[in-house]
Formats: structure tokens, C-alpha cells, sequence
């Protein structure tokens, strides 16, 4: 079954969910067992889909919780970011929906980037990944971020990077990702603290 006809009309999406349609499901068979798909996620009540306008009062923001500080987001700030990211395009925000509560139970975040390299090709993020605590032993976590790495291959990026911590990569190398040698390292430089001055003794 189609994304789309599993979906209600109402409402706008971040991205075309035809997006999701048709996937590459069989070049991953066997990294799901059972296997399953966006379209068919293995119960009637998940449905993997767009981000929308309307998740705000379905609990996005409190399953980001589970990953960081969201911090005081209030309706008018998200619809703002939501259009910012609808207008700029790139972002491919993909949520799983639990239609019995309607909550969202798990989310990914692919934004791409275009780049003047690989004859200006076109370079993929992985961003975001969690899933609600309760629902696991559902291969969700897999599910989520599979969907939106062969939407990735899809929309012809070159290659999807993610950062994760250490006790994650085993999850990242059972579907497909790798470490690249000499090219593991992760460094920040965050803006949203304030800078430690460290004075010569």
C-alpha cells in the first residue's frame, strides 16, 4: 500500500510523501527481520510519513526529548521553523505515527546539502534519529533510518553521513553504514553556551 493512501488529506507535509513511495526496499532485504517498509512498517496503526504543521500537538517535540534539550518551543516558533525548512527545501524531516494515540513514536531527519565537489553533486545528513522507549523490539530505530537513507539514494546524494555515539555504531554498521579510516572524527564548536576562558596560572 502507498504511503498516500494511508494518509489523511489534511494538512501540508515538509515534503512530498510521494517521496516515500517506491523505495529500494529489496537492496536492504535482510537488514530487517522480519522485513519491513515505510509503506509496510508491520502494524496497521504505524504509518511512516512527512513531518507536518500538526505534529506539534502530537508530540514531536516531546520525542526529541528523548535525544536533547528541546528547550520552550512554542507553537508559533515551530510553524516558523517548519515554513523556513519548507521554503529552503532540503529537508526531509520523517516521522512514525502511532494512529491508535495519534503520537508520533519516532522520527529521522535527512537534509541535504548541494555541494561544487563530485560535479556538484549533492551530500546527505542523517540528523535526529529516535524512537519512543515503549516501542521497542519493533525495528523501528532500523525502519526510520532506513527509510530516509533510500530516500537519500533516491534523490541522488552522493553519500549520507551521520555522527553517533560510540555504543551506537553497532546499530549504524548492521544496516549498511561504516567508519571511514582516518576520516572518524567528529569536532564542534557550539555558539549556544557560553565559552570557558581559560586564564595561565
Amino acid at each position: 500500500m502507498g504511503i498516500l493512501k494511508k494518509m489523511t488529506y489534511e494538512g501540508e507535509y515538509l515534503f512530498d510523501p510521494r517521496l516515500l513511495n517506491n523505495l529500494e526496499w529489496d537492496s536492504v532485504r535482510g537488514w530487517l527481520n522480519p522485513h519491513i517498509t515505510c509503506t509496510e512498517p508491520g502494524e496497521s496503526w504505524l504509518l511512516v510519513r512527512p513531518l507536518q504543521l500538526a505534529d506539534y500537538n502530537k508530540g514531536f517535540l516531546e520525542i526529541l526529548t528523548q535525544l536533547t534539550a528541546v528547550g520552550n518551543v512554542s507553537y508559533a516558533d515551530f510553524e516558523r521553523q517548519y515554513r523556513n525548512m519548507h521554503k529552503s527545501g532540503g529537508y526531509y524531516v520523517t516521522v512514525i505515527e502511532d494512529t491508535r494515540s495519534n503520537k508520533i513514536i519516532g522520527a529521522a531527519s535527512l537534509i541535504s546539502e548541494f555541494k561544487f565537489i563530485h560535479g556538484c553533486g549533492l551530500r546527505a545528513r542523517l540528523e535526529d534519529v529516535v524512537v519512543n522507549n515503549t516501542y521497542r523490539g519493533k525495528q523501528l530505530g532500523k525502519l526510520i533510518v532506513v527509510t530516509v537513507t533510500l530516500l537519500a539514494r533516491r534523490l541522488g546524494c552522493y553519500k549520507m553521513t551521520l555522527d553517533c555515539k560510540d555504543h551506537l555504531i553497532p546499530f549504524y554498521k548492521a544496516i549498511g553504514y561504516k567508519l571511514e579510516p582516518g576520516n572518524a572524527n567528529s569536532m564542534t564548536m557550539r555558539f549556544d553556551e557560553t565559552p570557558k576562558i581559560e586564564t595561565p596560572s
